[in-house]
């Protein structure tokens, strides 16, 4: 009896977990076009808003008035909560006067009179804005790379105080590694800073002081380029045996404190800043600003060296500075899947260079690789629509008795060779597939700038003129009509009809490189499910002429 209870269960829970599967996705993209969408656009508004207040502050300067310097202007406290083996918070008026520029291969990097990176500006073509503008990486009050806080309170405020002098007003980068000397010499010692600046716009950090202290260096707060929800930002850790720590924005209650560590970074979907370290183990507090966002400071006592980066996240970049840099970029529970699949992609990308053709071929070789799993399923579903009537006439004639009804189906299921969860399994296996493949086109900066055919110059935004999202909608919809599926409540079948529409709408403001992959994969479905039931119409049409072949041969006996 368990048996047969087990069979109806089957047949039960494949139609409630089929259906919560599509309802899932319904509900992923309904947030993003309800909730993500509007907390993006608010992003951006905020993002003009500081831009216009920076622009202020240059025309001021330009006039003839000097902006305040943040000598005037900081002040250094020990707040009730904080740990006192953390860096003081400071608060500052962030005016400063720039004292050294570097110009690198694709960017241009600005050092101010704290010596810190206060500005990095994308160069090159391939980053810029809405409006065609250079990109930087920064706004004007957050915490910038490179800031040293000493522990020593007193000494902190004079830092802030005193301007640091640079051995370059202006260095080029662009051909060959540069060096720049950055002194500050203070009452009870002098902080040095030298660095190495390389065409590609990472360096090498030797920071020192004369006499023994202790204080803190940043890699800076997050860039301030492109954080949505679509993606994770916030701080990473790389620890000692290569696992990651991901603190994201907003998360953080109270100031962490992290040994072991071998790398730290603040990034966005796109963009990151870096300090690491890979042959010494770093002690790292992260503490929270007034948004409970990460800042992350490294414990230094009298001299460190280290390495930084910051620019994109451009997987070739890392894995050149060091193949463990990679982890920096993360794509969330299934990285595991994603990481694989993005190697895959930049194989494809090195022979077909185009973004677009290899999201094509990419998700053409992903539908291969699980062709045995999705025709198992088609085949069961084809066969379950065959035996729907004979399904319903049992189960009519055992209304009154589930158990013989469970019973009789479990013998016609048998003796058929269908199995009821066969068409539910392989949509419910290919679902990590799907995210893994989201993340990586959610993440992977490299489709910046990339066109594809005609119309698609950048896969990275949205289509401009919605073809792709229609055409997808398209295939789901004609997916969903030679799809075989027994859905039998009202409700159900109504959501099912709506599904290419809902999607179709949310799809419009989709990355195209991603809507190409949905459209792709839902093509080769469409291709597949039509050839899987042209192969069940001639076999039953065989089953037909030998059923009549075997009837005459009957009558002529």
């Amino acid at each position: 009896m368990g048996m047969t209870n087990n069979t109806l269960n089957k047949q039960d829970t494949q139609k409630k977990i089929l259906i919560a599967t599509i309802i899932s996705f319904a509900f992923f993209i309904g947030y993003d076009f309800l909730y993500l969408q509007p907390q993006q656009q608010k992003i951006e508004q905020e993002k003009k808003e500081q831009l216009a207040k920076e622009q202020a502050s240059k025309t001021i300067e330009a006039n003839g008035t000097t902006a305040p310097m943040v000598a005037n202007t900081v002040e250094t406290t020990l707040t009730n909560n904080q740990d006192a083996n953390a860096a003081p918070v400071v608060q500052i008026n962030d005016s400063n006067e720039i004292i050294s520029t570097i110009k690198t291969k694709t960017t241009k990097i600005e050092i101010d009179s704290l010596g810190r990176i206060a500005q990095i500006t994308l160069t090159t073509n391939r980053y810029q804005d809405e409006e065609h503008q250079a990109i930087k990486l920064f706004t004007p009050t957050q915490l910038r790379p490179l800031e040293v806080r000493f522990m020593d309170v007193a000494l902190n405020n004079e830092a802030f105080k005193v301007k640091v002098e640079a051995s370059s007003k202006e260095l080029d980068a662009s051909n060959g590694a540069v060096k720049l000397t950055l002194t500050q010499k203070l009452q009870t010692t002098t902080l040095t800073k030298n660095l190495t600046i390389y065409p590609d716009g990472n360096y090498d950090l030797d920071v020192a002081t004369t006499t023994k202290q202790n204080y803190f260096i940043t890699p800076g707060f997050r860039p301030n380029v492109l954080v949505d929800a679509y993606a994770d930002h916030g701080a990473l850790l790389i620890k000692n045996d290569g696992t990651l720590n991901i603190v994201e924005d907003e998360d953080l209650d109270k100031n962490s404190d992290f040994v072991g560590i071998h790398a730290v970074s603040a990034f966005d979907r796109y963009y990151a800043t870096v300090l690491y370290n890979f042959d010494k183990n770093l002690q790292v507090t992260l503490m929270n600003d007034n948004t409970s966002s990460p800042q992350a400071f490294i414990h230094v006592m009298n001299s460190a060296n280290l390495h930084g980066y910051v620019g994109p996240k451009e997987y070739k970049t890392l894995e050149a500075l060091d193949t463990r840099l990679t982890g920096v970029i993360e794509y969330g529970w299934f990285t595991f899947i994603a990481k694989p699949m993005f190697a895959m992609l930049e194989y494809i990308y090195s022979y077909v260079g185009n973004w677009g053709w290899t999201i094509v071929i990419l998700t053409i070789l992903v539908k291969l690789i699980l062709l045995p799993l999705s025709h198992k399923g088609m085949v069961s579903m084809n066969r379950l629509k065959e035996l729907a009537p004979k399904i319903k006439a049992i189960q009519e004639k055992y209304s009154d008795d589930k158990q013989k009804a469970s019973m009789h189906m479990m013998e016609l299921y048998k003796k058929e060779g269908a199995n009821p969860m066969g068409g539910c399994l392989p949509i419910i296996l290919q679902i990590p597939v799907f995210f893994a493949i989201y993340r990586v086109l959610i993440n992977a900066i490299e489709l910046k700038g990339s066109g594809w055919i005609l119309w698609i110059d950048d896969l990275s935004v949205m289509d401009p003129y919605f073809i792709l999202p229609i055409l997808m909608g398209a295939t789901m919809y004609i997916q969903q009509k030679i799809t075989p599926m027994q859905v039998q409540d009202e409700m159900q079948a109504k959501i099912f009809q709506w599904l290419p529409v809902v999607f179709t709408v949310f799809f419009l403001w989709f990355p195209a490189g991603l809507t190409l992959y949905w459209f792709i994969n839902n093509l080769v479905t469409v291709s597949q499910q039509y050839y899987v039931n042209k192969l069940f119409q001639k076999e039953k049409a065989l089953r037909h002429e030998e059923h009549l072949a075997a009837k005459h041969h009957t009558k002529e006996k």
